[in-house]
């Protein structure tokens, strides 16, 4: 490890790479284990240069995010962790704005443009997610209020990325590169990196904009969990066309149910959510999604596919 850890200094700088560092406070989850190796990257540069670093060392890497809609093993992470915390925002000429993949969506990139008379993201607001997570997914909503017909994409308002490519090349491509769909982009399918991203925003009224976003908030809170009260991942299982995962588990008599252990729960509000009630483990969580296959298989005859990632070692 020592000599990993020399290595990996030699390119990101002396000090920079700490050790055994617990993942669960990383994660909205709040579960997981310990990385052997955590590594915070400020900007689109070093984040770069963190990973090609990793890749011409043979480390094995994650990057992390805010920690959304994954959970971590128990037993951590044997490699590197790469946390992207390029969180710089630059406002260009007309109505663009460049944000750091690693950018908030919420508390940074939202609140930023809305103060400066700009919509578009606002849509999103509650959600968690860094810019680059936005892509990787395509982050969308169900706005504007009060109708909610019309999913609203973050495709929608993106013009042009940095990307490092699963080759190493550092490119700029626009919006058409990601090949965009629901919950997809490219990124499910290539080993690209998103390094920034700018976008194209409209002008609009702060005060306006502000309406919208408490309307969605409080949308999203009514079925959602607070995440300060009931740490979760999001939606665990694919949307189901026509028929929805939350609904069957419901049909199946789970919305609510609680893990023997006491410590984890198919939510009462949302079964298609799972929630840590406190010092939950993977181990529980997995026994969840587990159940949660079995029964609607057995019951309804539909398959349960997770959406989540399932990250080191469980």
């Amino acid at each position: 490890m020592s000599t990993a850890i020399k290595a990996l200094e030699q390119k990101l700088g002396a000090g920079r790479i700490e050790q055994d560092v617990p993942l669960a406070q990383y994660t909205t989850f709040r579960i997981g284990g310990p990385a052997d190796l955590f590594f915070r990257a400020r900007s689109p540069d070093e984040l770069a240069v963190a990973l090609l670093a990793a890749k011409e060392l043979e480390i094995p890497f994650f990057l992390l995010g805010l920690g959304a809609n994954i959970l971590v093993g128990d037993r951590g992470f044997r490699g590197l962790v790469i946390r992207n915390e390029a969180e710089g925002i630059e406002f260009l000429d007309g109505n663009r704005v460049r944000a750091g993949s690693g950018a908030v969506v919420y508390h940074d990139l939202i609140e930023a443009t809305v103060s400066h008379g700009l919509g578009g993201l606002h849509h999103f607001v509650g959600i968690p997610s860094t810019v680059g997570g936005a892509i990787w997914q395509n982050l969308h909503f169900l706005s504007p209020p009060p109708e909610r017909e019309r999913t609203v994409y973050v495709e929608e308002v993106v013009e042009a990325a940095d990307i490092l490519t699963q080759e190493g090349e550092r490119r700029t491509v626009d919006l058409d590169y990601f090949q965009f769909g629901y919950d997809y982009s490219i990124l499910h399918d290539r080993k690209d990196v998103v390094l920034s991203v700018t976008f194209a925003l409209q002008p609009a009224a702060p005060e306006e904009l502000r309406v919208t976003m408490r309307e969605n908030l409080q949308w999203r809170d009514d079925r959602h969990p607070d995440l300060w009260l009931y740490p979760s991942a999001g939606s665990i299982f694919q949307k189901l066309e026509g028929v929805g995962a939350g609904r069957l588990i419901d049909q199946c008599g789970l919305k609510g149910y609680v893990h023997p252990s006491g410590r984890a729960q198919i939510f009462h509000r949302h079964a298609n959510i799972l929630v840590n009630l406190g010092g939950a483990r993977s181990s529980d969580i997995r026994e969840l999604i587990d159940l949660a296959q079995t029964t609607v298989k057995k019951e309804l005859g539909y398959e349960l596919k997770t959406e989540i990632g399932f990250i080191g070692e469980f």
